[in-house]
């Protein structure tokens, strides 16, 4: 177990949901990845700096094309280190024990930068199932998610920290293992919720069967930056968010180029030895990406194939 987190901390994950991990990431590893957000998206939004309430009439808020606005998808147009923070080892490790001890691969990676007065960010309880698989979350936890919010600054209830409700409290308003909060319920299970409120550095690991919302962001000229993270066991094809092969044209050198072959693996690249690597592929893929360091594959390949090394220079 990596020293970042503790086994009483998946043990809550397990029992309520939700679980808060404060200062999983150094102040160091996360500096690079925060001037990032700043050069993407700036230190304040499109908003005026003060709070934007939308009244709707309801006991809860609404979502809001605004909200999603600032969002981007991995590979980013920034450091190394912010392309690689998704495929943290602790971070791969924390999945594979929540998720029962198996692989795991990386399906959603996507930026989220919020700023007071761009939107009014109040959302009703829902549960991320919706846009995460065509079925519903499964009764079996392997065959479920595990979903990280990265925090890379400081994430008070000023500055819009999620809340969620403990699998406990949501039976027991709902009913057991509900997965949709009508608006009559609201109200009762904003009486039971928690703030996932911590510094920057901290993560969130939630599931996508657990009971959360956005909340309103209050402090003036106040700016938001965290990443949201996703990870489901390897042999789980019923979930499904972000397609990787789909955009070429992003800058995928910089996770080939930098990841190790556990990481590149959590994206459903074959790993060394895999039956895939032939000296073909191996000859094939140095040519697509020259730069990428491939040693370790062709080492693998040369174990069966005494002559690999030579043909995939």
């Amino acid at each position: 177990m990596s020293a970042r987190y503790q086994q009483q901390q998946i043990e809550s994950w397990h029992e309520d949901g939700a679980v808060v991990v404060p200062n999983f990431f150094t102040p160091d590893e996360i500096a690079p990845i925060y001037d990032d957000y700043a050069r993407l998206y700036g230190f304040e939004g499109a908003g005026n700096g003060n709070p934007l309430a939308i009244d709707t009439g309801q006991p809860a808020g609404a979502f809001h094309p605004k909200q999603f606005k600032n969002l981007d998808t991995l590979p980013y147009d920034g450091s190394v280190e912010m392309n690689l923070i998704s495929l943290h080892p602790s971070l791969i490790q924390l999945a594979s024990e929540l998720l029962g001890n198996q692989p795991v691969q990386l399906y959603q990676s996507h930026t989220w930068a919020k700023f007071t007065g761009e939107a009014d960010y109040d959302q009703p309880f829902h549960c991320d199932y919706g846009n995460h698989t065509l079925t519903v979350p499964g009764e079996d936890v392997a065959q479920r998610t595990v979903n990280f919010v990265i925090y890379l600054s400081d994430v008070t209830d000023a500055l819009g920290a999620m809340h969620y409700v403990k699998k406990s409290d949501s039976d027991a308003i709902l009913g057991s293992r509900a997965i949709a909060a009508p608006t009559e319920y609201q109200v009762a299970l904003k009486a039971r919720q928690h703030s996932a409120a911590a510094p920057a550095g901290s993560i969130i690991a939630y599931g996508i069967d657990t009971f959360h919302r956005g909340t309103n962001m209050t402090e003036p000229n106040g700016l938001r930056y965290t990443m949201t993270v996703s990870f489901k066991r390897a042999d789980n094809a019923n979930i499904g968010f972000h397609v990787w092969q789909h955009a070429l044209e992003r800058p995928w050198h910089l996770l080939l180029n930098h990841a190790t072959p556990t990481q590149l693996e959590c994206l459903g690249i074959p790993a060394p030895g895999n039956a895939f690597w032939t000296d073909l592929t191996l000859r094939q893929c140095q040519q697509r990406w020259p730069e990428w360091n491939m040693s370790e594959y062709v080492l693998a390949l040369a174990g069966a194939s005494p002559d690999a090394a030579n043909h995939a220079d």
